[in-house]
């Protein structure tokens, strides 16, 4: 598969997700299973959402208008695209962006052997 660049590039569920991490702002999701390159979103990952007192809210949350994609967005769809299957333990996001994450991968990690 491709790197996506816009978000013309995005699957439908990979525009779905990054809509949830808009939403989300500051949280995690857990338990993302991956199988063919695709996050798999049936049934919804647990999503933890982080609550922060007394701090400003940030003006840099991306809008789902913008078309070019932030590149924390693209690292991430590029790994889940070159991922065969296994699982996205915790996603940390933050500002509804992709932060880190912890990764759980199947024996046959990712397509063509690589590591």
């Amino acid at each position: 598969m491709t790197r996506p660049v816009t978000t013309r590039d995005l699957l439908p569920s990979e525009q779905a997700f990054v809509a949830a991490m808009q939403q989300l702002g500051s949280g995690r999701f857990e338990y993302l299973q991956i199988r063919g390159g695709e996050l798999i979103l049936t049934p919804w990952p647990v999503t933890v959402r982080y609550i922060q007192f007394a701090t400003p809210k940030r003006a840099g949350v991306p809008t789902a208008a913008t078309s070019e994609l932030r590149p924390q967005v693209t690292e991430l769809f590029t790994y889940v695209r070159e991922t065969d299957a296994g699982e996205i333990r915790e996603l940390e996001v933050r500002d509804g962006l992709p932060f880190s994450m912890q990764v759980e991968l199947a024996a046959t990690r990712l397509r063509g052997g690589g590591v």
